[in-house]
């Protein structure tokens, strides 16, 4: 027996024990996902279509995991215009496992056991790698990060501190600027000595002039 159901703008063709990817649902791993959209039902040469969906039908199945479909990339270009964008995007899907298909009374069930192993886990062992020492890993990774920022910011306080300790060389020195003030008015003080001298070297060159002068006239009139 098998089914057409409609589930997230589309539709599937489903038997029991089919493996199916869709849209994201809502669910934990282990839920239990029934389908009541049944579009079309088939068992071996009867078909029963419905008007649009087949009343009492129903698909059931378990929800393995949910997860990013693969990357799919959006180039776009402008020609001549020196325009290139890529982006990316993963779809979120849901993996379901098929489990029943019930309809008019009769249900066809599927025996085998459901496994919940992911995707990831299987591409591990694909690998080679053990998934479980992966999970470990990152873990331990963010452990060692969190402890890297701890030890970096301790240090960090421990800086302040000598700021505290400091002060008291600070106030000691703080009568520096009176020593600067001081400074100025020695500095000011200096150019009146040096003052002096000068008026009285030019009051001596004066006072020596007319003796000269004198001089000479006394030479003139003998």
């Amino acid at each position: 027996m098998y089914a057409v159901i409609k589930t997230g703008g589309k539709q599937y063709r489903v038997s029991p024990g089919d493996v199916l990817v869709v849209e994201k649902l809502d669910g934990e791993p282990g839920a239990a996902v029934a389908f009541g959209d049944v579009l079309m039902l088939g068992d071996g040469e009867a078909v029963t279509i419905g008007a649009p969906v087949v009343e009492g039908a129903s698909v059931s199945a378990t929800l393995v995991e949910t997860r990013k479909g693969e990357k799919v990339k959006i180039f776009k270009k402008i020609r001549r215009q020196g325009y290139r964008r890529t982006r990316g995007h993963r779809q979120e899907e849901t993996v379901l496992r098929v489990t029943g298909i019930s309809a008019g009374g009769k249900e066809t069930k599927w025996d085998g056991e459901v496994s919940l192993v992911t995707k990831a886990e299987l591409d591990a062992r694909a690998r080679g790698l053990d998934f479980a020492t992966l999970n470990v890993s990152k873990k331990a990774l963010k452990a060692a990060a969190t402890t890297l920022a701890a030890s970096a910011s301790k240090p960090a306080a421990k800086a302040k501190a000598p700021k505290a300790v400091d002060a008291a060389p600070a106030e000691a020195a703080a009568p520096a600027p009176e020593a600067t003030a001081e400074a100025p008015a020695k500095k000011a003080a200096a150019p009146k000595k040096a003052a002096a001298p000068k008026a009285e070297a030019t009051t001596e060159k004066k006072a020596a002039a007319p003796k000269k002068a004198a001089a000479k006239k006394d030479d003139a009139s003998e």
